[in-house]
C-alpha cells in the first residue's frame, strides 16, 4: 500500500543557492530516505505538482527524478508515478553449507543494495541508448571506437592519456593474452615470466607450444638480475609479468625494480606483457611499466578483479598503430571480437561513475577481510597485502603443501597448491582466495580451521583407519 498523502505533503528542503537544483532535489531524496522521512514503496509527488510547489520549471524536476532513478533511489511505474525503490535482497553469496572454495580468486561481494540496483538499472538502460543495433550487429575485432574511448578513460589514472587507437577491447584478460602472445611468439620460441606465475599463462603457452622460462622472484617480486642473466644467454620473445599484487604472492614491484626491468628489456629488445589485473585495487602504487615504456609494453587492464568477472572484458594497450593492426588480426583469427553487450555495459559503468563506485566498494570490503586475516592468521605465515583479496600461505614445517591441501579439503576448505603456479620446483605454499567466502563469519571459520590445523603437527591431526 502506498502513502497517497505523500503526493502533496512531501517537499524537499532545498535552497536555490545549493548549486544545480535538480541535483539538490536528488540529494534531498537521498537524505530523506536515509533519515526515514521517505520509506520504501512511498510515492513521490507528480513532477508537475512538485514543480508548482517549489516554483521551478517542470524540466528541472524531471531531471531530478531521473538522477534519483539513476542512483537507484526511486523507480518509475508505468501509469502510476515515481516510487521510493524497494531495497533488493542482500548481495552476499549464500552460505555454502559445505565446501568453502578458497581456490577461486574472486573479488569480494559488497553489501550495498543501492549500488547493486544501480548496476542492474544501467544494464537495463542500454536498450534506450543503443536499441536493437547493439544486439544484432558485429563490431570491429578491436572494439567500437566508443568502447575503446571508455577503456582509455578507465586506464587514464594509471597510464595517463592514451590514444584510443592504441586501446583494444578484448574478451577478458585471457583473450588479450592469447592475442598478444600469439602475435609475439611462435611454437618452440621462448617467453619468460616469474617462476611463480598465473596458471592461465601456463595453459596458454602449452596450447600454443611456446616455451616458458621461469625467473626468480623474492618477497618484492621479480628479481631484475635474473632477467638480465637470462637475456645475456637466451633470446626470449617477451617477458610476461604481474608487477602489482602479484598472483599468487601479492608482491608489488618497487619503482626502482620497474625501472631496472624496463632498462633491461630495452637493452635486449625484449617486449613486455604487463598483466595489471590487480593494478586498480591499491589507491596508489608505482606507475605501471607501460607508463615508463609505452613503446615497449603490451598492457592488459582486465575488469574481472576490479569491477566484474561476469563482463569478461579487458583493455589491451599496445605500443603503436602497427601493433594494433597485428593484434586486431589475432583477435579476428581467434575469438572474433569481445561481446558488444559486455563492452557496452562496461563503457556505461565507466562513463557514469558506477565503475568507480564499485571499485571503491570492492576496496572497502577487501580491507575488511584483510583485517580478519591479520587478526586470525599467525604472524609471518602468510604473505599478503592490505589491498589484495588473496594471500600466499607458507605452512610451517613439517607441513607440506600437498598434505595441507588434502587435510583442508577433508575439513571442507579448498585451496590451490603452488604446483598450479610453478614454472620450476614448486615451493611449499598454497594460495588462499579471501573473496569467495559468503560472509565475514564464513571467512573467519575457514581461517580458524587453517590456523588450528597448521598449529598441530601433520601426524597429530591425521586420522586414517
Amino acid at each position: 500500500m502506498t502513502d497517497e498523502r505523500l503526493e502533496t505533503t512531501w517537499q524537499p528542503a532545498i535552497r536555490k543557492s545549493d548549486g544545480p537544483l535538480y541535483l539538490a532535489i536528488a540529494d534531498a531524496i537521498a537524505a530523506d530516505i536515509s533519515e526515514g522521512r521517505l520509506s520504501e514503496g512511498m510515492r513521490l509527488p507528480p513532477q508537475r505538482a512538485l514543480a508548482e510547489m517549489l516554483g521551478i520549471d517542470f524540466t528541472t524536476v524531471s531531471r531530478a527524478y531521473n538522477e534519483a532513478r539513476h542512483r537507484g533511489l526511486v523507480e518509475g511505474r508505468v501509469g502510476q508515478g515515481t516510487y521510493v525503490k524497494t531495497r533488493r535482497p542482500r548481495t552476499s553469496r549464500a552460505p555454502t553449507g559445505g565446501l568453502v572454495d578458497m581456490s577461486m580468486n574472486l573479488p569480494p561481494l559488497f553489501d550495498d543494495p543501492m549500488l547493486a540496483a544501480r548496476l542492474w538499472d544501467d544494464m537495463a538502460a542500454l536498450q534506450a541508448d543503443h536499441g536493437l543495433e547493439l544486439l544484432m550487429r558485429y563490431q570491429p575485432p578491436g572494439g567500437a571506437p566508443h568502447n575503446r574511448a571508455a577503456g582509455a578513460a578507465w586506464l587514464k589514472p594509471r597510464l595517463g592519456a592514451v590514444p584510443t587507437e592504441r586501446v583494444l577491447v578484448c574478451a577478458g584478460a585471457q583473450g588479450a593474452l592469447l592475442a598478444t602472445i600469439g602475435s609475439l611468439a611462435k611454437a618452440g620460441e621462448m617467453i619468460c615470466a616469474e617462476a611463480i606465475t598465473y596458471p592461465g599463462l601456463r595453459a596458454l603457452a602449452a596450447h600454443l607450444g611456446i616455451r616458458l622460462q621461469g625467473l626468480s622472484l623474492d618477497h618484492e617480486g621479480l628479481v631484475p638480475e635474473a632477467f638480465e642473466d637470462l637475456c645475456s644467454k637466451e633470446t626470449p620473445k617477451a617477458l610476461y609479468c604481474n608487477p602489482t599484487l602479484h598472483n599468487p604472492t601479492t608482491a608489488t614491484l618497487s619503482l626502482g625494480r620497474r625501472q631496472a626491468i624496463v632498462a633491461i628489456a630495452r637493452r635486449h629488445g625484449v617486449a613486455i606483457i604487463e598483466d595489471d589485473a590487480y593494478g586498480a585495487l591499491p589507491a596508489a602504487t608505482p606507475g605501471p611499466l607501460a607508463a615508463l615504456a609505452p613503446d615497449l609494453v603490451y598492457y592488459i587492464g582486465g575488469l574481472a578483479k576490479c569491477l566484474s568477472p561476469a563482463l569478461r572484458i579487458a583493455y589491451l594497450v599496445v605500443p603503436d598503430s602497427r601493433s594494433s593492426v597485428r593484434i586486431e588480426g589475432a583477435i579476428r583469427a581467434t575469438v572474433g571480437m569481445a561481446s558488444p553487450l559486455a563492452a557496452a555495459i562496461a563503457a556505461r559503468w565507466i562513463e557514469d561513475g558506477t565503475a568507480d563506485a564499485v571499485l571503491a566498494a570492492i576496496r572497502g570490503e577487501t580491507a575488511a577481510r584483510q583485517r580478519i586475516v591479520a587478526e586470525l592468521l599467525p604472524a609471518g605465515v602468510a604473505q599478503t597485502n592490505p589491498h589484495a583479496f588473496h594471500a600466499w600461505l607458507r605452512p610451517p614445517p613439517p607441513w607440506t603443501r600437498g598434505e595441507l591441501s588434502t587435510r583442508l579439503q577433508a575439513a571442507g576448505i579448498s585451496v590451490v597448491a603452488s604446483d598450479a603456479f610453478a614454472l620450476g620446483a614448486p615451493p611449499e605454499a598454497v594460495r588462499l582466495g579471501l573473496g569467495a567466502a559468503a560472509s565475514h563469519a564464513e571467512l573467519r571459520r575457514s581461517l580458524l580451521v587453517i590456523t588450528d590445523l597448521i598449529g598441530q603437527s601433520p601426524a597429530a591431526s591425521s586420522f586414517v583407519v
